[in-house]
């Protein structure tokens, strides 16, 4: 680890641990995209020249998956989420969908990332009705106006009154789950200016920066060089709404897929030599492609 810049230390071990757990037989978080639509078109997303745009996920292929994830043991937990590319509330089916996943998948966390454009009073009475789960993430990327604009392409004005619902709702009790809002930094003051802004006018919520990346060259961000350590996404399984899945999440337009579950078992996939080997042996995914290409944490 000595050629580990000093801030890195701690994912690595944390990567290197993963290894020793039962998350080298089992995936520590399975990403299911029902639907590949969103209303968004962020400049940071490879949604805008996604090829599987459109694609709808159909519900035999969902229960096949529950079916096969029903195979991991209930000692291990393990976190879902219906998402890769696209606005959940956009799929009619989401809240069928979820209670069908926690009655069948008890020991998975449930959780739900969404831009929060959509989010109307009916869907948050349709949320208090899920308490279990892990989080509620939003997307927002920008507390300005003209940038939140440039950067979603989204009226900024709707999606607050969606953020002032959910605040009031959660101060009144009504949504006791994590509500996390979160930026694609750019390294600017305006990442320090964001925290503050949501710390002052959703003291409710939580906030975090993410990393901005290229999604393995999908898309033209300019990312800093890929750093040499391991990467805890080979532990998780990133299912697309086609049924192919993708070398992982940064993997966007599945250019490098592992499997099919329409084909193969999910678990199967996961553990295919070359998949297990990667995550069983690579210390540094500077050796390893595509991951060499890739800055995300």
């Amino acid at each position: 680890m000595s050629t580990i810049p000093p801030n890195l230390l701690d994912y690595q071990r944390r990567a290197l641990a993963m290894r020793e757990s039962s998350y080298i037989d089992f995936p520590a978080h399975v990403h299911l995209e029902t639907m590949a639509r969103c209303n968004a078109a962020c400049n940071f997303c490879p949604y805008s020249s996604l090829e599987r745009k459109g694609a709808k996920m159909d519900d035999s292929l969902i229960e096949k998956i529950v079916n096969d994830l029903k195979d991991i043991p209930r000692l291990h937990r393990f976190q879902l989420s219906p998402f890769k590319v696209n606005e959940p509330f956009l799929d009619t089916r989401i809240f069928d969908l979820l209670t069908y996943l926690q009655s069948e998948l008890p020991h998975a966390t449930i959780t739900l990332t969404t831009n929060g454009s959509l989010i109307n009073e009916r869907i948050v009475e349709r949320l208090t009705q899920f308490p279990n789960l892990g989080y509620l993430w939003v997307s927002f990327n920008d507390h300005r106006p003209d940038e939140y604009e440039a950067t979603m392409k989204l009226p900024y004005r709707r999606t607050r009154e969606s953020l002032d619902r959910l605040h009031k709702a959660k101060a009144e009790g009504r949504l006791p789950m994590r509500i996390v809002l979160s930026r694609v930094g750019d390294g600017t003051a305006a990442d320090e200016d964001f925290i503050t802004w949501v710390r002052t006018t959703y003291p409710l919520f939580e906030v975090s920066i993410f990393p901005r990346m290229n999604w393995l060259g999908q898309v033209d961000v300019s990312p800093p060089t890929a750093p040499p350590i391991a990467c805890t996404r080979w532990f998780d399984i990133s299912i697309t709404a086609t049924g192919v899945v993708a070398h992982c999440c940064a993997d966007g337009q599945a250019r490098y897929p592992i499997g099919n579950v329409r084909e193969q078992h999910v678990l199967d996939i996961y553990n295919s030599p070359s998949y297990r080997r990667l995550r069983a042996t690579v210390d540094n995914r500077l050796q390893v492609e595509p991951c060499r290409r890739c800055n995300f944490l």
